[in-house]
């Protein structure tokens, strides 16, 4: 089983509390992303970004000096969204850390798929921006089927616990052996099934550490979790889509 989740736009740099343990495996890929973002202006670049112009500053300042290969930070504890704080790998036990060395992949646009100890530098790209590299219109255009491909070469279930912006980068490129098995997070209101994007985030996370935790390999087991009020629901799941309720029974 391998576990995909996304990234976080705010990031960290850490060379302190844990080694890396190599460098990404796509970072030929991330090289050329690279150029094709130093090429643009910085009115572009903040144009792609979507952000204030104190954030694109800082994200020029970065892609001006970025390097790929040096004084680097383990991917799991670059990221500092809110996923990543309830997944909070820093006081991960060994047996933790183990698990998510083996099962726990992070999708990027600029580095494609991660492994939780590969070493990153501070960047800004979500996968859904509009950036042509090498002729391809977008980052999906770009990446293709390398990450799908690279994932049923490990797996044969992957558990998406990745945003719809990122879970579409694999999805539609596995081959039809691979399990491809979505956690949904929400609440019921009026009939209808809610999901809120900030708890969706901390639900995913608190999932990671719950998976690391029981050191789950069974996709069968992940009805079990119960945890933020989350309660697995069977009439609302599917055989590759597993419902879990704020409190439901």
């Amino acid at each position: 089983m391998r576990i995909i989740i996304s990234p976080a736009k705010k990031m960290n740099v850490d060379v302190d509390s844990f080694a890396t343990e190599g460098l990404p495996q796509f970072i030929d890929e991330a090289e050329r992303i690279k150029e094709a973002l130093q090429a643009l202006s910085p009115k572009a670049l903040q144009a792609l970004w979507k952000c204030n112009d104190a954030i694109a500053a800082l994200n020029v300042e970065r892609l001006r000096t970025m390097e790929l290969r040096r004084g680097l930070t383990p991917a799991v504890l670059s990221y500092e969204g809110i996923q990543y704080r309830y997944m909070a790998p820093g006081v991960f036990e060994t047996g933790q850390l183990a698990y998510i060395r083996e099962h726990l992949r992070i999708l990027s646009g600029f580095y494609g798929l991660l492994r939780p100890f590969d070493g990153v530098t501070p960047y800004r790209l979500e996968m859904q921006a509009r950036l042509s590299v090498e002729g391809k219109k977008d980052l999906y255009a770009f990446w293709g089927g390398k990450l799908a491909e690279k994932l049923a070469a490990e797996t044969d279930v992957v558990l998406n616990l990745a945003s719809k912006e990122y879970s579409r980068a694999v999805e539609p490129h596995l081959p039809d052996a691979v399990r491809f098995l979505t956690c949904t997070f929400g609440e019921e209101k009026d009939g209808k099934l809610i999901e809120k994007g900030t708890m969706c985030k901390m639900a995913r996370g608190q999932m990671v550490r719950w998976l690391a935790e029981h050191q789950v390999t069974d996709p069968d087991a992940i009805r079990d979790f119960a945890e933020l009020g989350y309660k697995f629901s069977s009439s609302c799941s599917a055989e590759d889509n597993f419902v879990f309720i704020k409190g439901g029974t």
